[in-house]
């Protein structure tokens, strides 16, 4: 249960460290899977502070790192258990990220594992560059940016969206396209735009559900990245359809992140940032005491980021 609790100010920060000031905490629906047991981690018994995103000001830094003092950040992967929904938080410094003028804390704290795990699924392997990319789920947080990535570096999109609202989030993002995942006229769509060939690329959110059209629509040697199966837990892999194209599956964990990806990340990513054009959207700011109903609305889906506030 969330309850709000009076807890000590994190430590004077050791080396490599930092402490925030949060000012706003983003709740993934990581965090709610992870809150009610789905992903299989067992809480603490006596508290738990929950999600992994933030956005604040430095306000402490312990040996060797560079970071000013009254900095702006966002701040990613807080130490499981001892999260952003807090007013402090201490933690590695290579997890935290300047915040450019153009985005304020509750857009800041949107960025975390949906940009990063949008990044690692698009960008961590390879270039985009005039490739056809398919983003299943491309009006959700992840799915938005993964749109926005893949046009700012030069693919060409195609989204599939099963709300009008959040077709309407995956076109404004510049998809050349948005269709119903289970649209039957998709896969003609694809090869059509492709030759035949097929996707070089699909970003998948629900891997279970889709794996059947993804590997009518994927490119001989294409990369499958899939960083969730929601609607099934188990799924049933088809070992010999991705075989037969020689396919990658690649397993997408933006928490996974090790310091050598955000050399690359922040090389791609901050320059966006800063010219606005990664903006996420945000669904809805709550305070801190109303963390309970923040939950709720991510479980039910919320069309965009939700955050909770910590002025």
């Amino acid at each position: 249960m969330l309850h709000l609790e009076i807890r000590p100010i994190p430590e004077a920060p050791g080396a490599g460290e930092v402490i925030i000031r949060l000012h706003a905490s983003g709740i993934n629906p990581h965090d709610t899977k992870a809150r009610a047991g789905w992903t299989g981690g067992t809480p603490p018994e006596d508290f738990f502070i929950p999600h992994s995103d933030g956005a604040g000001v430095v306000t402490a830094v312990g040996a060797g790192v560079d970071l000013a003092i009254g900095a702006r950040v966002w701040v990613f992967g807080a130490p499981h258990g001892a999260g952003t929904a807090a007013d402090y938080l201490r933690i590695p410094a290579w997890r935290v990220l300047p915040l450019p003028d153009a985005l304020d804390f509750a857009e800041g704290a949107s960025l975390g594992v949906p940009l990063l795990t949008a990044w690692l699924a698009v960008l961590a392997d390879g270039p985009v560059m005039d490739q056809v990319l398919l983003v299943q789920g491309g009006g959700g947080a992840v799915g938005e940016a993964a749109v926005a990535l893949g046009v700012a570096f030069g693919a060409r999109v195609v989204a599939t969206a099963r709300s009008a609202d959040s077709a309407a989030r995956a076109a404004a993002r510049g998809a050349l396209a948005v269709r119903a995942p289970d649209d039957p006229a998709l896969s003609q769509f694809i090869a059509d735009m492709t030759g035949g060939a097929g996707v070089p690329r699909v970003v998948e959110v629900d891997f279970g559900a889709n794996q059947t059209r993804n590997l009518a629509m994927l490119a001989d040697h294409g990369t499958l990245a899939s960083y969730s199966a929601t609607s099934d837990k188990f799924p049933t892999l088809d070992y010999y359809g991705f075989a037969r194209k020689g396919a990658r599956i690649s397993f997408v964990q933006g928490m996974k992140l090790t310091p050598a990806h955000i050399v690359r990340a922040r090389a791609d990513l901050l320059p966006l940032l800063a010219q606005g054009q990664l903006r996420p959207t945000i669904a809805a700011r709550f305070a801190l005491d109303e963390a309970a109903a923040a939950h709720e609305m991510v479980e039910r889906g919320a069309g965009g980021n939700v955050v909770l506030m910590l002025n």
